[in-house]
C-alpha cells in the first residue's frame, strides 16, 4: 500500500510539472523574466529597457509599443527567409500569449486535474512501465472523459465565429487607417492649393473669374503671404494633433498635446483650443477662418474648403468607430463558447493520448491549443479600437513638416514666371 502511495504522489509530481511552467511567479518567463527586445521605435515588440515595468510589456501599457511605421529597411526584414525562426525565438516575449496566460493556466489545469483524477481512480502506470491498481476506490468513483464527436460538429462553428470576429475587427483597424491617409493625403492638397492660389485673381489664359473684386494678378506683399500661409499651415497641423488627442487617452496624451499646442500657437488661439469642449471642431473651425483670409476668389477657396468637409467626415468616422465596438452579444458569445469549449476540450482528449505514458501528453497539447485559439480571439480584441496601436503622433508630426515645407515655396512659381517659361518653350 505505501509503495502504491508512493507512485501514486511521484506520477501527480510529474504531471503537476508542466502547469508550473505556467503558474509560478518566480520562474514563469510570462511573470518575471526581463525582455531584452532589441526593438526600435520602427518596430514592433515589447520596450527593450530590462527596466521597463511588467504592465508595459503586455495588455495596455505595450499598445504603444504596436505602433508601426515600415520603411524600406523593416520591409526587407519583413520579407527576411530567417522571419520563421525569428517569430519563433520571440515567442516567450510576445504580448498576445502573455495576455492570454490566464486563461491557458485554466485550460491546462483542467488538463492536469483529467489526468491526476482518472490516475488515482482508474489505476495508472508506473515508472518501470507496471500497471498500478487505482488508489482511490469505491463504487461511487469514476474516471472523467467525454466523447470527441461534439468538439469535432462544432470545431467549424467555432471557426467561423473567429474568422468573422477576426475580419471585422482588423477592418476597423483598416478603416481608421484609412481616415488617417486622407487625413496626410488632403492636408497636404489643401496647403499646395493655397500656396499656388495665394492672390491669383485669374486663371492662366488670364481670364477673370466672375465677380473678382481685386485686378487678375494683384500686387502680393511677401511677408504678409507667409505670415497667411503660415497660419494655415498651423492651423492644419493643430486639427490633426487635436483629433489625435480627440482619439486618444487622456492619461497618455492630454499634457504632451497642451504643451505642443502652447508651443506652436499663440497664446490666444492655443487657449481657444484647449479650453474647447470639442477641440478638433474648434481646430477646423480657426482653419475654416484662416482660408477665409486668403485673398483668392471664392471658387478657388470653394475648392479649399472641400478638404474641409473630407476633414470631417475622417473625424466623425474616427468617431464611430471609438464610440461604437463590435456589438457586444456577438463578442461576448464568441468568448463563451470558445472559453467553454477549450476548458471541456481536456475531457474529450484523455482517450486519445491513451499510446503515451499515462496519458500525459494530453497536458502540453491543451495548452498548445488554448495558446493558438485564445491568441486568435485576443488578436480581434486588440485590433478592434485601433487608434492607441495606430501611429498618430507620427502622422501629425509628419503632416506638420510637410505643410511648412509647402508654404514656404510661395513665391516660387508665379504668373510672370510661367508667361517667361511659355516664351522660352515656344520658341524652341
Amino acid at each position: 500500500m505505501v509503495s502504491r502511495w508512493t507512485s501514486a504522489v511521484a506520477f501527480l509530481l510529474a504531471i503537476a510539472t508542466p502547469g508550473n511552467a505556467f503558474v509560478s511567479q518566480s520562474n514563469s518567463p510570462l511573470v518575471s523574466k526581463p525582455v531584452t527586445s532589441t526593438s526600435s521605435a520602427l518596430s514592433m515588440g515589447p520596450p527593450a529597457d530590462p527596466s521597463a515595468p511588467i504592465t508595459e510589456q503586455y495588455g495596455e501599457g505595450s499598445r504603444k509599443y504596436r505602433r508601426t511605421v515600415y520603411t524600406h529597411d523593416q520591409w526587407v526584414k519583413h520579407r527576411s527567409p530567417d522571419r520563421f525562426l525569428n517569430n519563433i525565438r520571440t515567442l516567450v516575449n510576445s504580448g498576445i500569449y502573455k495576455q492570454v496566460a490566464k486563461e491557458v493556466i485554466a485550460t491546462t489545469s483542467v488538463a492536469v486535474f483529467v489526468c491526476g483524477w482518472n490516475a488515482l481512480a482508474g489505476g495508472y502506470e508506473g515508472f518501470d512501465g507496471s500497471m498500478h491498481e487505482a488508489v482511490i476506490q469505491g463504487s461511487w468513483v469514476q474516471k472523467v472523459g467525454l466523447p470527441l464527436t461534439p468538439f469535432t460538429v462544432l470545431t467549424p462553428s467555432l471557426g467561423l465565429l473567429l474568422v468573422f470576429r477576426t475580419n471585422t475587427s482588423y477592418q476597423r483597424w483598416d478603416e481608421a487607417r484609412k481616415f488617417w491617409g486622407l487625413n496626410i493625403n488632403h492636408t497636404r492638397d489643401l496647403n499646395r492649393m493655397a500656396t499656388a492660389w495665394y492672390g491669383n485673381q485669374s486663371n492662366q489664359d488670364d481670364t477673370k473669374f466672375i465677380g473678382a473684386s481685386t485686378p487678375a494678378a494683384e500686387n502680393i506683399d511677401p511677408v504678409k503671404r507667409q505670415e497667411d500661409l503660415q497660419q494655415l499651415s498651423l492651423f492644419t497641423w493643430a486639427f490633426v494633433r487635436s483629433m489625435k488627442r480627440h482619439l486618444s487617452p487622456p492619461a497618455e496624451d492630454e499634457e504632451a498635446f497642451i504643451k505642443e499646442i502652447r508651443a506652436r500657437l499663440t497664446p490666444e488661439q492655443a487657449e481657444n483650443i484647449i479650453t474647447a469642449n470639442h477641440r478638433p471642431n474648434r481646430a477646423l473651425y480657426d482653419l475654416s477662418v484662416a482660408i477665409e483670409k486668403l485673398p483668392m476668389h471664392f471658387v478657388r477657396k470653394d475648392e479649399l474648403n472641400k478638404n474641409l468637409s473630407i476633414f470631417e467626415d475622417t473625424l466623425g468616422g474616427s468617431e464611430r468607430l471609438l464610440s461604437s465596438p463590435v456589438p457586444l452579444f456577438y463578442s461576448r458569445h464568441t468568448a463563451r463558447f470558445l472559453a467553454t469549449w477549450l476548458l471541456f476540450l481536456p475531457f474529450a482528449l484523455y482517450d486519445p493520448f491513451k499510446d503515451s505514458w499515462n496519458h500525459l501528453a494530453m497536458i502540453p497539447v491543451t495548452s498548445f491549443i488554448s495558446i493558438m485559439l485564445f491568441g486568435i480571439e485576443e488578436l480581434a480584441t486588440q485590433l478592434e479600437e485601433p487608434f492607441t496601436i495606430l501611429p498618430m503622433q507620427g502622422f501629425c508630426d509628419k503632416i506638420g513638416g510637410w505643410c511648412d515645407e509647402i508654404v514656404s515655396w510661395a513665391g516660387d512659381y508665379t504668373e510672370d514666371a510661367y508667361d517667361m517659361n511659355v516664351r522660352e518653350m515656344s520658341k524652341m
